[in-house]
């Protein structure tokens, strides 16, 4: 159970405060529930993947039943879960996936390369000043859902 491996966010000073004192690395914030299946393989995933990402990133999850959280779940609009969303240096990172949502990673990764090969991606982007990258995965393996977006 990967869950039980990664440092759990429970309040919203705890999440500010990885925030802002993650430097020089990619902030993995994983938004779910420790119950969900979805958010469970996606745990274990990120246990995998922890040690193997550890000189350029950190990952943390994000317990969305705590009544603090409803500040991120309305600002990043997490309607899905899992949700993963990428920080470096307090700077909120989109990647470019194909889909109408480059804010977050909605959905389960594939497998433990896709998730290493995505937040590589992030990172030698942000390395280089950008605040957005392309994925580098191939649709095939990118969760496809359909976002409907209220009062645009």
């Amino acid at each position: 159970m990967g869950s039980a491996l990664l440092p759990t966010l429970r309040r919203k000073p705890e999440v500010d405060a990885a925030i802002r004192d993650t430097l020089d690395k990619v902030l993995v914030l994983r938004f779910g529930r420790a119950d969900d299946a979805a958010c469970l393989h996606l745990d274990d995933i990120l246990a995998k993947s922890s040690w193997d990402i550890s000189r350029f990133a950190t990952v943390a999850l994000v317990d969305m039943d705590s009544e603090e959280m409803q500040v991120y779940i309305d600002y990043f609009d997490i309607t899905l879960i899992p949700a993963t969303i990428f920080f470096f240096n307090a700077q909120h990172m989109k990647m470019d996936s194909g889909t109408p949502d480059h804010t977050k990673w909605i959905g389960s990764f594939s497998s433990k390369q896709d998730f290493i090969d995505v937040v590589e991606a992030i990172f030698r982007g942000a390395m280089k000043g950008k605040l957005i990258v392309s994925c580098p995965l191939p649709p095939e393996r990118i969760p496809r859902f359909q976002l409907l977006f209220k009062d645009v």
